[in-house]
């Protein structure tokens, strides 16, 4: 068991990689939506196409790379081909002159996106003493928002100089992916784990039953979870001018990489339900003030506010994923929690799309509120496990 209470290297190198990698990706992700729907002449509805689409193939392949992971007891190697596959596919985005190709070329990036994400949050949790697994997680996810406020910044640079050539930036993108890669095959380690039962099946049998219940909570959640986009699209109706997407992206990811430890640790103090439950709400909040904002100033206060739901919840959900199952269950219990996520996400961007563009934007983002309002009520009735059950972590050397 490991008995050390520091991050250790492999948080730390991984934490890095999401650094880099996301550096590259939010480069691109805060501009799609204005590049899909001016430039290629995209709708509301295609752009919920293609992110349910994206978003919902990564989560199915996570399910299957956590299996893998587990069944080969090695998480590295393919991590690594995650990884490789979204640095290979970001730059074809700079070629794309059809809807059709931004679907195809966004969803090489999710197969990256998918094969990696749960073999390397199994990884985390294989190197982490549990007293400190929220903080561990919470860092992840901090580095991996730093790189998100970097990638807006250096795409302003070079829309900046380039004069808004959205294809120069699309291109340069492929620079800080291939860093993260490097950086993950010369700095990342495996971690033995030793198996107190037979090789996981595919298969959702030998989970404890809070396990299925906290499923049943992320996809009700999810269903009114929809892409970003959207909200970028919302800032730019509010008078957000395009040449500030990035900026208002930025405000973002500032408050998630603050929020993001923080949010873990608290976890780890006052339990992690009470926590999760926090941030669904304060999303509620959110997507009602997008509903009825009406000027500019308040896109970026509730840009600034979303970031802490972000900051609360994201580590702190992975962290519950590892409370909840065994050591040697991990990579399979990290894909079937990003797999329930994929069953929301398809329909959630869909709904949102039809809602935007057949109703309101108001009709749209209430739906999410509401959503995320019921999931809260619902988790109030997940058994929280007993710290001592929590807190152990067989065959860990």
């Amino acid at each position: 068991m490991i008995k050390r209470k520091k991050l250790g290297r492999n948080v730390v190198v991984l934490g890095l990689v999401s650094l880099f990698n996301d550096a590259s990706s939010e480069m691109i992700y805060p501009l799609l939506p204005v590049f899909l729907t001016i430039t290629l002449g995209a709708s509301a509805e295609m752009l919920g196409l293609i992110e349910g689409i994206a978003e919902s193939t990564a989560a199915v392949l996570k399910l299957f790379s956590g299996w893998l992971s587990d069944r080969l007891k090695k998480r590295k190697a393919i991590i690594v081909i995650g990884y490789s596959l979204s640095a290979i596919t970001r730059p074809l985005m700079s070629i794309a002159m059809a809807g059709w190709q931004v679907l195809f070329i966004r969803f090489g990036d999710r197969v990256g996106k998918g094969v990696r994400t749960a073999p390397r949050d199994a990884l985390i949790a294989d190197s982490i003493n549990p007293a400190v697994r929220g903080k561990a997680f919470g860092f992840h996810r901090a580095m991996d928002h730093m790189g998100a406020i970097i990638g807006p910044l250096l795409a302003m640079g070079i829309l900046a100089i380039t004069a808004n050539n959205y294809r120069a930036v699309f291109w340069l993108a492929a620079i800080p992916a291939f860093a993260g890669v490097a950086i993950l095959i010369l700095g990342a380690k495996e971690i033995k784990i030793e198996r107190t039962a037979e090789a996981p099946s595919l298969s959702l049998k030998g989970f404890d039953r809070n396990f299925y219940f906290y499923l049943v909570n992320i996809i009700l959640f999810t269903l009114g979870n929809s892409s970003d986009a959207f909200l970028l699209l919302r800032a730019k109706d509010l008078g957000v001018p395009v040449a500030l997407i990035p900026m208002i992206w930025l405000v973002l990811h500032g408050v998630k990489m603050l929020s993001s430890m923080p949010g873990g640790i608290l976890s780890d103090r006052i339990g992690r339900k009470k926590v999760i439950i926090l941030g669904w709400v304060i999303y509620a909040l959110v997507y009602s003030g997008f509903a009825m904002a009406s000027l500019t100033w308040h896109a970026w206060a509730l840009f600034a506010v979303y970031g802490l739901f972000f900051g609360l919840t994201e580590g702190t959900e992975k962290a519950f994923v590892a409370d909840l199952v065994k050591p040697e269950q991990r990579g399979m219990a990290y894909g079937v929690f990003n797999f329930a996520i994929g069953i929301g996400a398809l329909p959630a961007s869909v709904i949102m799309g039809i809602l935007w563009h057949r109703l309101s934007p108001v009709a749209a983002f209430g739906f999410g509120a509401t959503m995320a309002l019921a999931a809260s009520m619902l988790m109030m009735g997940l058994r929280t496990p007993a710290k001592a059950e929590m807190m152990t972590d067989r065959g860990i050397k």
